[in-house]
């Protein structure tokens, strides 16, 4: 199970050194590229804030509501999009664009499911985080 919890960051990796090997001077490339990095960079910023809160399936061990936490829920699943979205921004073919997008909306299951666990273990503490949140 070990595994599974860094798979997502090795698919991202491998795309991206793809796309560096096929780098590009121009606008579109240049974004999403930065996209990516940025995107990227605070992804794993919240999967270090999470600590060992992070989990493959959804379980409620602590509530964590500081750093990137204190703003957004979901900064995991939220900079993580927008780090693989950037990535295909700079390889250029809309096809794959749209399927990424159109696939990745099915992380808003996984997002109630989660939030259904929080809100059964934490309870009003949960929901006074929630509305002090964004996504």
């Amino acid at each position: 199970m070990r595994i599974l919890k860094w798979i997502d960051v090795f698919v991202f990796l491998c795309f991206a050194g793809y796309l560096v090997s096929r780098w590009q001077w121009n606008a579109r490339y240049a974004i999403g590229m930065g996209m990516g990095v940025a995107g990227f960079a605070l992804w794993m910023v919240a999967r270090a804030e999470l600590g060992a809160s992070f989990a493959v399936r959804a379980k409620a061990s602590e509530l964590v509501t500081s750093g990137l936490y204190s703003k957004i829920r979901h900064p995991i699943y939220f900079f993580g999009g927008i780090a693989i979205a950037g990535l295909f921004i700079a390889l250029g073919k809309i096809v794959p664009l749209t399927i990424f997008v159109l696939g990745y909306s099915t992380q808003f299951l996984r997002i109630k499911k989660e939030e259904a666990v929080l809100e059964q273990a934490f309870g009003e503490d949960y929901r006074r985080y929630r509305a002090s949140t964004w996504f």
